[in-house]
């Protein structure tokens, strides 16, 4: 007979039973991540890391369906709104799709949630429940303390429902699988931006290409221009389009709005009144051909704003018309006269009929062009450039070249912005005529 002291308890032999399941339960659980480590450490994609981890998890707990739902809280102010969802099924079960009361109880109280009689269950009276769903285990997935997400369980196979172990189980592969998924999720919106990134950098080039690389050469007159979008690509363009050794078509525009629409916008103005120009003469035609094609061709919403002239090099007249855009100035003898005319802007009704007026330009005037980016240009104290700085400019330079009057302006208009950022696509032609002619 065995000593008394090697001699187990009832108690002992209990308590041995409970340490050797427990560790029995250690090593499924750890074996479990290691799968699903394994399983989702070759792959970038939130779809098939979604998946994999809806399909360990009903293989776990012996479960027909389950489902995982990214909720976003930052970009929507309403998180139930929008839902991307993975779902995996054990079977050719009919898919059961999450009910909004056992998201919004995981959003409330962030913590794991089972449901094994949903019809008694006195958490969700009023609940009108999918007639297939028996039960639920529902557990949050939280990544740095941010919820991102759901894993939701439906209907244990075995009789009795989900236990305790289950429910534990599932939050351990929630837990685990949180912040791979956000990270994937990440990595997908960073490579998305990336391209986005990539396609604005070549929109930019194709944009300047539609803008003037070299100035034309008209007898007796110095010209100049710039535009720089506040963002990749922007809704200001220019242009001098020689029509024919003496004469010159030219125009600074500024479609509503930033970005890709008003830089599409922008392409398709510029490739309109370059046509337009091969044509006809005549400055009214030209405006009323691009407002129709605006309003056939474009949203209710699109505008643009307009100033076309056409130079005469031989009688140094220039005929404008002017469609919304800011009014350009007249350096004259160190004095600015504003053309202060103007009809409606471009895209807004079809039948506008487009007034011309004459200018004649004298030996040393200059004539600006220019969008409403120069003069609204804030500085950090909320204040405008202002058309005042900008005359004060460009008559204390208006000996210098049209080059050098351009580059002066912006310069002095970012140098007003100083920290503030870009808020506009800046935008100046010049046209000067040189004296002695």
């Amino acid at each position: 007979m065995p000593p008394e002291s090697e001699i187990l308890t009832g108690s002992s032999l209990a308590q041995l039973q409970l340490e050797n399941q427990r560790l029995r339960r250690a090593v499924e659980e750890l074996s479990i991540l290691n799968d699903l480590a394994t399983a989702i450490g070759g792959t970038n994609d939130p779809t098939e890391i979604m998946q994999i981890i809806v399909k360990r998890s009903l293989k776990t707990v012996h479960a027909e369906q389950g489902v995982i739902t990214l909720i976003d809280e930052e970009h929507n102010r309403d998180p139930l709104s929008t839902f991307v969802r993975s779902m995996s099924s054990s079977s050719e079960h009919r898919a059961i799709h999450p009910d909004e009361s056992i998201l919004g109880w995981i959003m409330t109280y962030h913590r794991p949630l089972v449901v094994n009689d949903p019809a008694k269950d006195p958490r969700f009276q009023g609940t009108r429940w999918d007639e297939t769903v028996r039960s639920i285990i529902c557990v949050p997935m939280v990544a740095r303390s941010k919820l991102v997400g759901t894993l939701t369980i439906y209907n244990k196979k075995d009789e009795g429902g989900f236990t305790e172990a289950d429910q534990r189980l599932v939050s351990i592969l929630a837990a685990q699988s949180a912040q791979v998924l956000e990270n994937a999720r990440l990595h997908e919106e960073e490579s998305a931006l990336q391209q986005i990134q990539e396609e604005l950098r070549l929109a930019n080039q194709i944009q300047s290409k539609l803008l003037p690389q070299d100035m034309p050469l008209l007898p007796g007159y110095d010209l100049a221009g710039t535009s720089s979008p506040a963002r990749s690509v922007g809704g200001d363009f220019f242009d001098f389009v020689p029509m024919d050794e003496n004469e010159l078509c030219f125009w600074v525009g500024d479609v509503a709005g930033k970005g890709l629409p008003a830089a599409l916008t922008m392409a398709t103005i510029q490739a309109t009144l370059r046509g337009d120009t091969a044509a006809t003469h005549d400055v009214a035609r030209i405006l009323s051909r691009a407002n129709k094609y605006l309003c056939s061709n474009t949203t209710r919403s699109t505008f643009v704003t307009l100033f076309l002239g056409i130079l005469d090099a031989t009688k140094h007249e220039v005929s404008f018309g002017n469609a919304g855009h800011n009014r350009p100035l007249l350096i004259r003898n160190g004095e600015a006269v504003t053309l202060d005319y103007g009809d409606l802007v471009l895209g807004f009704a079809e039948d506008v009929e487009f007034s011309v007026q004459k200018i004649e330009l004298q030996p040393e005037d200059v004539l600006v062009v220019y969008s409403d980016g120069i003069n609204e240009a804030m500085n950090m104290r909320r204040e405008q450039f202002g058309e005042h700085r900008l005359i004060e400019t460009l008559s204390a330079i208006r000996a210098t070249s049209a080059s050098n009057m351009v580059n002066a302006v912006v310069e002095q208009v970012q140098n007003h912005a100083g920290n503030a950022p870009q808020a506009d696509d800046l935008t100046i032609a010049v046209i000067k005529r040189l004296a002695g002619n």
